[in-house]
């Protein structure tokens, strides 16, 4: 799926008149770790039913209306390639800017997985 198609499904949902702002997050591999080595790429693994268990509960916060996120996993992928995208759509910029946040935060900390490859 690409973002512009996730966009497109969040501006179907039947709620989307309640919507004031979607946010998006796209994750793209980097050239170095975050400790400065440099990288070739990465290969992320997923665990689902935790992502699923994030997406529920996120998706029950104030004002929000709607949360899709892509992961592009089991695939090695190189630098400047698209890791992860997060849509959440939702009334007011605060919700919708603080779920995003923590939807990411518990994405990366507890369903994701990644092996770097370095050079």
């Amino acid at each position: 799926m690409s973002l512009e198609q996730m966009l497109k499904q969040v501006k179907q949902h039947p709620a989307f008149d309640r919507v004031g702002m979607v946010l998006c997050h796209n994750g793209v591999v980097r050239g170095t770790s975050r400790d400065g080595r440099r990288t070739s790429g990465l290969q992320v693994r997923v665990d689902h039913r935790r992502l699923e268990e994030i997406v529920t509960a996120q998706k029950k916060r104030p004002g929000i209306v709607e949360i899709l996120v892509e992961i592009h996993e089991n695939q090695p992928l190189g630098v400047g390639d698209d890791v992860m995208f997060i849509v959440v759509a939702g009334d007011i910029r605060e919700n919708v800017i603080e779920t995003l946040s923590d939807t990411l935060d518990a994405i990366k900390s507890s369903a994701t997985t990644k092996t770097q490859f370095f050079v």
